[in-house]
């Protein structure tokens, strides 16, 4: 156990230390300050974010060097998600799972929303204990893996699962539509999208099936400009590779690292009723 607590206190510190090393500038993105003309922009008050988020970065570094466990994704895949959210922070960044790296995606976007969706009541609440900035909404999902052949059925069969309709909030009769998110979720354009959750590795978990889904009809129904970046994990199973070719969409794949996926999706550019 001692040798395990070793090997994971050297490789957490080592993954956000080189992380922080591979930035140009800054991590944390002094966002723009706008002013009127003529009119000294407030130095204090960016010097206070400054000081916040370099506090957050030490913070991050000092979390991870006193882990005992290891990310769950590896450091060549946190490098993909890692260089978009630093080129847009401040950001909208939606993250289906919370894990050990959760503090890590925190602490790059400070001035953006991170938001988390759990579906594990109890270690909600053992990690706030530990990290209690982090926001956090718990989700009772209405899938099991199991069923993830059967819901493909379902989807093409129910008029309300297609990508003609395509809406999430209120939509009851497609059970692959997160329809019980916060209304948070469903107001806010969400720049960055992480699927690493819920749970998709035994037959009774909820699986990443309405995550994927639900995830693809977001990023359709941005109204905003630009893409809206989707990063799915574990895509080395079966259920994770099957929903993203028939949601995300092979044609909209931009890179491929280890078991993570990377997405850029457009806004919807026509009715039809199949997302690819």
């Amino acid at each position: 156990m001692l040798k395990l607590a070793i090997i994971g206190l050297v490789c957490t510190t080592l993954i956000i230390s080189i992380l922080f090393q591979m930035s140009n500038n800054s991590i944390l993105c002094r966002a723009p300050v706008l002013v009127s003309p003529g009119i000294l922009p407030d130095t204090n008050s960016t010097k206070d974010d400054n000081i916040m988020s370099q506090q957050l970065k030490v913070d991050a570094v000092l979390h991870y060097a006193t882990s005992r466990v290891i990310p769950q994704q590896t450091l060549d895949e946190i490098k993909v998600s890692f260089d978009i959210l630093k080129s847009l922070t401040p950001c909208n960044f939606l993250v289906f799972g919370l894990g050990h790296d959760s503090f890590m995606w925190a602490s790059i976007n400070p001035r953006g929303t991170t938001l988390f969706l759990e579906e594990d009541p109890k270690w909600v609440k053992a990690v706030i204990k530990v990290v209690p900035f982090l926001r956090t909404n718990t989700v009772n999902y209405r899938t099991k893996l199991s069923d993830a052949e059967k819901l493909i059925e379902h989807y093409h069969k129910e008029s309300d699962c297609s990508a003609k309709k395509s809406f999430l909030r209120g939509n009851h009769k497609c059970k692959l539509a997160l329809d019980m998110l916060s209304n948070e979720v469903y107001d806010k354009e969400w720049d960055m999208i992480m699927i690493d959750g819920p749970k998709g590795y035994f037959d009774k978990a909820p699986g990443r099936m309405s995550a994927i889904y639900s995830a693809a009809v977001m990023a359709r129904n941005r109204k905003g400009s630009g893409v809206t970046h989707i990063f799915l994990h574990d895509v080395d199973r079966n259920v994770e590779k099957v929903y993203a070719e028939l949601f995300l969409c092979r044609k909209n794949l931009v890179k491929g690292v280890g078991r993570l996926w990377h997405f850029e999706i457009p806004p919807a550019s026509n009715v039809t009723n199949d997302f690819c």
